[in-house]
């Protein structure tokens, strides 16, 4: 590997082991075996811009990882309920699995507000996101969902999804299993349901 790939591989290595905010330039020429510093501001221009670059590969990586753990949810033969749940249990899996990745990516929300590149780049995923689980939950080709079912069911499973995360992420213990966030929802799908 050239010092650009070496400096990306460190900083990933830096996000996952120490996160964005105690990660410095020295931290991350170690990690990647000794590149000088100014190899940073030669490649990136800051440190900033290297962990920007360094999170946005790992999260592509990351993402299509699990949309293929998503995308094979279920048991053959099972019903709706039965294959959303085991898709909560995919994703909670991942949680548990994926913890420093995901922890990267609530760094990466707060670090946005600083760096409009980082904005633009998860403002497009949560867009894609929307789209990908609408059509992950209703069974047809992404590029078959329309703007409505996107800004509706996608936005809620998303919004499931990011309230889900926050919770494993901080309270493992007393954070909902699979199965409670399926009854969860049809318990608001009747209070919901209740007005129509």
């Amino acid at each position: 590997m050239g010092n650009r790939e070496d400096l990306l591989a460190g900083a990933r290595r830096c996000l996952e082991e120490k996160g964005w905010a105690r990660t410095t330039v020295r931290d991350i020429v170690t990690a990647a075996g000794g590149v000088s510093m100014a190899a940073i501001g030669y490649h990136f221009g800051s440190r900033e811009a290297l962990l920007t670059a360094a999170l946005i590969e790992a999260i592509d990586e990351w993402g299509t990882r699990i949309g293929r753990t998503l995308a094979s949810f279920g048991e053959a033969g099972s019903g709706p309920a039965g294959r959303y749940e085991a898709m909560w249990a995919a994703i909670i899996k991942s949680f548990q699995d994926d913890r420093t990745l995901w922890l990267a990516t609530i760094e990466a929300l707060l670090q946005a507000e600083h760096s409009e590149d980082l904005r633009r780049y998860l403002s497009g995923g949560q867009a894609q996101g929307r789209r990908g689980l609408a059509a992950l939950l209703l069974s047809t080709p992404e590029d078959e969902i329309d703007d409505a079912a996107a800004r509706t069911l996608g936005a809620a499973q998303m919004a499931l999804f990011t309230g889900l995360m926050t919770q494993w992420l901080t309270d493992p213990e007393q954070a909902p299993d699979a199965a409670e966030v399926v009854t969860g929802l049809q318990a608001l799908t009747g209070i919901v349901g209740s007005d129509t």
